[in-house]
């Protein structure tokens, strides 16, 4: 045994070299500007950032009504530039107390990240939302009290345990988080296989094998109802209530 530990020990060295470690974070939000990301909002082309709704300000990225004197539905999604299969998404957030006029009541503090999605150019003037799935961010205040990191489904279907399900929006077993307060959520993404939510470490939500179909698919799109998608572009929802974000980074993973 004397004579096998130098060599057990070298080999298990050889094993943690840097090229062999796990991938690290990389930021897609660099605190400075939107560099990488384009607008879609609905009424207008994509690229188009109407009244400054998604700005940089203090180091965080902001959906921001500030400019508006009301909302009249301009849905809006930030995109970010690159196709996403296998991949760790981690977010921190926070919803403003501060209620936009003209917004929905639907639209309290709600938010969130769409994902395995189509991309912004793609996207029809008027359509309010892509083809996607959404990590759904709802924020509590006082007594009304909901969780958050929800899955909403426009034009796609999942499977919850071992089936399939049509319901569009499905709420995860995460605790309510007061608005004002940040929060850290993850998403653990495997293609076209299984999906984890996770919401300040714990896992909420759990769902596999996302297909094209739903009444949220417009009509001349052209993936086909039962596609599989395995792969998708991330974006950043605005919906009319004001959010923060400081921290947008993607790890990569081997399947």
């Amino acid at each position: 045994m004397k004579q096998l530990f130098p060599v057990l020990l070298f080999a298990l060295l050889i094993g943690c070299t840097p090229k062999e470690a796990p991938s690290e974070y990389v930021s897609l939000f660099n605190g400075k500007d939107l560099e990488g990301w384009t607008p879609k909002i609905s009424g207008f082309k994509a690229g188009e950032n109407y009244k400054n709704t998604f700005r940089v300000e203090d180091g965080l990225l902001k959906v921001s009504y500030a400019d508006y004197d009301s909302f009249r539905g301009e849905f809006g999604h930030l995109f970010y530039k690159e196709l996403f299969d296998n991949y760790r998404l981690r977010i921190e957030y926070r919803f403003s107390k501060v209620r936009t006029n003209g917004g929905p009541d639907w639209a309290f503090s709600n938010s969130g990240v769409m994902f395995h999605s189509q991309s912004a150019e793609s996207m029809g003037i008027d359509q309010d939302f892509p083809v996607s799935l959404e990590a759904q961010f709802l924020g509590s205040e006082g007594e009304r009290t909901r969780p958050t990191m929800n899955l909403c489904t426009p034009g796609m279907h999942v499977t919850m345990g071992d089936t399939l399900t049509r319901i569009h929006c499905i709420d995860s077993k995460s605790k309510p988080i007061q608005n004002g307060d940040w929060v850290t959520i993850e998403l653990i993404v495997y293609g076209d296989s299984i999906i984890h939510h996770l919401v300040n470490g714990d896992t909420v939500m759990t769902y596999s094998k996302p297909i094209i179909g739903g009444g949220y698919v417009p009509e001349n799109y052209s993936v086909p109802d039962g596609t599989p998608i395995k792969e998708g572009y991330i974006c950043l929802q605005a919906e009319s209530h004001a959010i923060d974000f400081r921290k947008v980074e993607v790890m990569r993973l081997k399947k």
